[in-house]
């Protein structure tokens, strides 16, 4: 097939049956990889009510079609499976060499099922597949993980590893990759570390056929020379994500102190340029990319000597503005910790601000934390929190399931300041007054996370007060970001540098073959909306409108300071927001979508299965 491996492995981790399978052409068409292979996989073979961290939920590691291809920001691969996070849908894409790799070796989507009996991982050298021992790298760190097989197999094999917050079954924990690379949201590295798996490692060699070579050519020139000749990329370059915290923090999005505020006054001490003077020692790219935002960072002190990838914009909104923390130095040491404990910095950053806040308030207490007092803005507090959490000791074993479920146990009110929607923490950007982006986080498919649509440009666009627009906003970009996830394609060429979406047709189509416009690609994406949203239909019996709900912080608790000081939403304004955006969508008023809609999308076979749960 034009533009793929053309393989699916099957691996039976229970029984040590790895079965070669070829990609069937239809899926390629009608969901073309990444998320999108996931959506199809996860709701046709995982079945309803299942343990996400037991056998029978399967773990993916899928490619896209423009994975592994000369298009710019071309090593996007994803991670999906029921999330022990929110008991739902789950995926996460991480960027690097795997996806690449893996697609040189033969093979689009790799299937985990079954639960390997002792510690293992799978090599992968083209033709070659085996299931080997991980014992000797069992309970070591993931970036330990990856430089011992790293040494042991080369440097030409691409891995993937868990620590030992996977390990430990951990609902926050996240897969790591290329020394700071991580798919990070939905526990994904929770399900890895429930089937024994300790590490993939990938080398393959094999060509991927181009249905075009000529018109391929042409298309990747026109991104590249459009790319190389903006003037957006050389701050991209310069700064990476960090780079946007000068101006978060000035429209006040800079979440601080468990989302009371959207300004932090020494925001200068975290920004980009403060980060490359300091810390940076070297650029990072992934495959295929000319704008290398990732950032290399080496930490010297008295105390501490490491090397860190980041910290990303997400990791320095979480990690430390929203915990008080304006120490660059002192953030790179938490991002480090997460990422060799295999923890997601954006989940461990907002349940420690959860925490830290619940301390203040007398809810937990010293006798909980091993004797420590938790301040904001006290980084040791931070780095205790991370330690308990990874560990699973201490006030760490509640904190470790998630904000949402650390909070319904705790009571006294933290439901109210829990930050999180269906059970995934909340991401870098306050919105007390951003409807757009508020939105955006109540309907996103895997709970609340930033990159299904990142809105709140939006909102400062047309003006914050606006609700009418929000929701035709929200549901575009809810289709554009994620079919660069489905694609295989790094989303931050165009949002960042400002590459045309026009472009990627005549690409995506020279490689695969396919005669796709634009908005044929969008229909795609609205399928794998639409489908990701059943999932949500069939696993929870009282899922609908309520699900959809914001934290009661965002309702009730004004902003403290900073530009939008005072700013709240109200109910009214949330509920307008999602009549508009259920009536936009085809959705019943409690948020199903409807028989008809499922039907026009190509999805008759899922309608069976939901009516006879009564959800029509």
């Amino acid at each position: 097939m034009n533009g793929y491996g053309g393989s699916v492995l099957r691996v039976n981790l229970s029984t040590g049956k790895i079965k070669k399978q070829t990609l069937d052409p239809w899926m390629a068409e009608s969901y073309f990889g990444g998320r999108g292979f996931a959506s199809y996989i996860l709701y046709k073979e995982v079945p309803a009510g299942i343990d996400p961290l037991g056998e029978e939920n399967k773990l993916l590691l899928i490619s896209g079609p423009l994975t592994g291809m000369f298009v710019p920001g071309g090593g996007k691969a994803t991670f999906a499976s029921k999330s022990p996070a929110t008991g739902s849908y789950g995926d996460s894409n991480v960027g690097g060499m795997i996806g690449a790799e893996m697609k040189y070796a033969g093979y689009d989507l790799i299937i985990f099922e079954g639960n390997a009996p002792k510690p293992t991982y799978l090599f992968i050298d083209d033709d070659k597949v085996e299931l080997r021992s991980a014992e000797p790298q069992w309970g070591k760190g993931a970036i330990t993980c990856e430089k011992e097989l790293k040494e042991e197999l080369g440097e030409e094999f691409q891995i993937a590893t868990i620590g030992p917050a996977g390990e430990r079954l951990i609902n926050i924990a996240c897969i790591h990759h290329d020394w700071g690379r991580q798919a990070g949201r939905t526990g994904v590295g929770a399900v890895m570390g429930s089937k024994n798996l300790k590490a993939i490692a990938v080398h393959g060699t094999k060509s991927v056929p181009v249905a075009d070579l000529k018109s391929y050519r042409k298309a990747y020139n026109k991104m590249f020379k459009f790319l190389k000749e903006s003037p957006a990329r050389k701050v991209w370059v310069d700064y990476g994500t960090p780079g946007v915290v000068e101006w978060v923090n000035e429209i006040g999005a800079f979440p601080t102190r468990n989302f009371t505020s959207g300004f932090l006054k020494s925001w200068e001490k975290v920004s980009g340029p403060t980060m490359k003077k300091e810390i940076v020692i070297t650029d990072k790219c992934c495959f295929a990319c000319p704008t290398a935002c990732g950032k290399y960072s080496h930490v010297k002190t008295e105390s501490r000597d490491f090397y860190v990838e980041g910290p990303e914009y997400e990791t320095i909104a979480m990690i430390g503005s929203n915990n008080g923390v304006d120490d660059l130095r002192d953030i790179a040491y938490a991002n480090y910790l997460c990422d060799e404990m295999g923890l997601d910095t954006i989940s461990a950053g907002n349940i420690a601000a959860f925490a830290i806040e619940c301390f203040n308030k007398g809810i937990i207490t010293e006798e909980d934390t091993g004797g420590v007092s938790l301040k904001f803005g006290d980084p040791e507090s931070v780095f205790h929190l991370i330690e308990l959490m990874g560990k699973q000791e201490k006030i760490g074993e509640l904190l470790s399931h998630g904000v949402k479920y650390a909070a319904e146990q705790l009571g006294q009110g933290s439901e109210k300041f829990a930050c999180h929607v269906k059970g995934l923490e909340i991401s870098g950007y306050e919105f007390h007054r951003a409807p757009a982006m508020a939105l955006a986080y109540m309907t996103a498919d895997i709970g609340a996370h930033h990159n299904r649509a990142w809105a709140i440009t939006y909102d400062i666009e047309v003006g914050r007060d606006k609700i009418e627009g929000k929701a035709e906003r929200v549901i575009l970009l809810q289709h554009i970001r994620p079919l660069f996830d489905i694609m295989g394609a790094c989303r931050l060429q165009w949002v960042e540098v400002g590459l045309p979406l026009e472009t990627y047709p005549p690409v995506f189509n020279a490689i695969t073959g396919f005669d796709l416009s634009w908005e044929d690609m969008l229909k795609t994406a609205e399928r794998v909306w639409n489908l990701t949203r059943c999932f949500w239909v069939r696993e929870v019996p009282d899922f609908g409108r309520p699900w959809d709900m914001p934290p009661a912080r965002f309702l009730e608790d004004p902003v403290t300071e900073g530009p939008t000081k005072g700013a709240k939403m109200s109910p009214e304004e949330v509920e307008q927001l999602l009549d508009n955006y259920y009536r936009l969508r085809g959705w019943n008023s409690n948020g199903i979508p409807t028989e008809d809609k499922l039907k026009e999308l190509g999805l008759e076979w899922v309608v069976e299965g939901l009516k006879k749960r009564g959800r029509f």
